[in-house]
């Protein structure tokens, strides 16, 4: 009785899934994100605690430490500098490593996501409303270094307000990018590639701990094409003064980016999920 009620629930998920996508709609989106929101008050603290910690700890050290050698970048102290720069790192770390692991996990071991499509959700609406949670999350966790740099010496500016802003985009776009890889990936094993191949790149040549035009040329070409760079200067610039024209292709870039990982990571969990 168990083996074919199974295999209908599989066959009406399918049916539904396969056929033609209808209007994409917000409800089902909130429903799942209602979801994200009961289970993440069941471990909020922990989570918290290593979404903080470690890039406050990332700030101080290299702010002091190395900060101590290096002295002043572009007239800004060290730790000005990386305390910007970490916003950064820290959106790339809370967005990319859900996007990646979490929802491998869901898929493969829980089995997570059949059930949310047996209810009317398709596969846009999932990747979405799974994309956005994490984009929330790292919209806040990403400005801790920022205020560690603030209670260190960096002026405050209203601009600064933006910054939850970018991280939210951007972490948006970087959460697509890693649901994307987990449905690629073939075994949870094989992400290491992602991790040491994809990820270190991405925080190293972004100007997070130094100038990206004191690098080679070929790899100045490399990081601006970088999304975590425009973030980087985004940040960089609600910080220190605004530069609207710049700013605005900064950000321009980092939408293409999302509307790229996110036409990516929909094709592939639909793949995964239907096929």
């Amino acid at each position: 009785m168990t083996a074919d009620t199974d295999t209908v629930e599989t066959a009406t998920r399918r049916q539904v899934a396969t056929s033609p996508p209808g209007r994409f709609e917000i409800a089902p989106v909130a429903g799942v994100l209602a979801r994200e929101w009961a289970l993440y008050r069941r471990s909020w603290a922990p989570t918290t605690f290593a979404a903080i910690v470690e890039p406050v700890i990332f700030v101080l050290a290299f702010g002091f430490g190395l900060g101590s050698l290096v002295g002043a970048i572009g007239g800004y102290s060290y730790i000005e500098f990386i305390g910007t720069g970490i916003v950064a790192m820290s959106v790339l770390f809370t967005s990319m490593f859900p996007g990646l692991i979490d929802t491998y996990v869901r898929r493969v071991f829980q089995h997570s996501y059949e059930g949310m499509l047996a209810a009317p959700v398709d596969v846009r609406e999932l990747v979405t409303a799974e994309a956005s949670w994490i984009a929330l999350k790292a919209g806040v966790y990403g400005c801790a270094p920022l205020l560690v740099a603030l209670a260190f010496g960096l002026p405050p500016a209203p601009t600064m307000l933006l910054v939850p802003f970018i991280a939210f985009v951007t972490g948006f776009g970087f959460a697509l990018l890693g649901i994307w890889f987990s449905a690629l990936v073939p075994s949870i094993k094989t992400m290491d590639y992602i991790i040491s191949g994809v990820i270190t790149p991405l925080f190293i040549i972004a100007g997070t701990f130094f100038p990206v035009d004191t690098l080679p040329s070929w790899v100045q070409v490399a990081a601006k094409v970088n999304p975590l760079y425009h973030c980087v200067e985004l940040v960089r610039d609600a910080s220190f003064g605004l530069r609207p024209l710049a700013d605005l292709g900064h950000l321009a870039a980092i939408v293409g980016f999302v509307a790229v990982a996110w036409s990516l990571a929909v094709l592939q969990m639909r793949r995964r999920l239907i096929d």
